[in-house]
């Protein structure tokens, strides 16, 4: 049988208990606070990666947001040049146009030049329809060299086709268009303006479309060719 604790032993084992609590609760805290440091390193990370996710997320937005603005405004920048451009463009042809309506009313002034057109008119049309009969209109002021060059133009299509065309002459034509000759054959049914004036109608309306240095190019005035 055991004998009962002495004072001494009684205290020598409450120490030993409160020194064993003691430690357990160092130990108990030790394990809370690596935990707490663990969980506090973990939602750390979590919050600084969600912070850099809408950082880099608004970063990329307003880049976006200056990459569309500046995109914007070039895009402004170049049609408002390439309005520019097609209205110095116009220009210059309205200028081209009205240098070239100018001298067609000058090149029936020269009767040379202006008799190798018509010739050259008239047998266009010849080549056009191998008819057997054509009938020439032109201004009445230009009768008389219309019929010197409607022989000439029909000498040239019997040489190159080989065939032969009766051709008359009308002076229908008003003398208020610039010149050239309009011809009809088959009873009215075919016909062809070769007038100066359509000649020019015909070059504005090619060079409606943009065609850099093409129009320029193709829009020479006829008495320069």
């Amino acid at each position: 049988m055991s004998r009962p604790l002495n004072d001494d032993e009684v205290l020598s084992e409450m120490n030993k208990m409160i020194a064993f609590i003691k430690q357990e609760a160092h130990e108990k805290a030790r394990e809370i606070k690596v935990k707490a440091d663990e969980e506090f390193a973990i939602e750390k990370a979590r919050i600084v990666r969600q912070e850099t996710n809408a950082i880099d997320s608004a970063f990329e937005k307003k880049k976006k947001q200056a990459e569309t603005s500046q995109k914007i405004a070039q895009s402004t920048l170049t049609n408002k040049s390439r309005l520019r451009l097609l209205q110095a463009r116009e220009q210059h042809l309205q200028d081209l146009f009205s240098e070239a309506r100018a001298g067609l009313l000058k090149l029936s002034e020269d009767q040379g030049r202006y008799a190798q057109v018509l010739e050259s008119s008239i047998l266009e049309g010849l080549l056009r329809f191998m008819e057997p009969s054509v009938t020439v209109r032109c201004r009445p002021k230009d009768k008389g060299l219309t019929e010197k060059a409607a022989e000439g133009a029909k000498q040239q299509y019997t040489e190159i086709s080989g065939l032969k065309a009766e051709v008359s002459v009308e002076d229908s034509l008003t003398n208020d268009i610039a010149g050239g000759v309009k011809l009809v054959a088959g009873n009215d049914r075919i016909t062809m303006d070769n007038t100066l004036d359509e000649r020019l109608r015909l070059l504005e309306d090619r060079s409606a479309v943009p065609k850099p240095d093409a129009a320029r190019d193709s829009v020479r005035p006829l008495w320069e060719e």
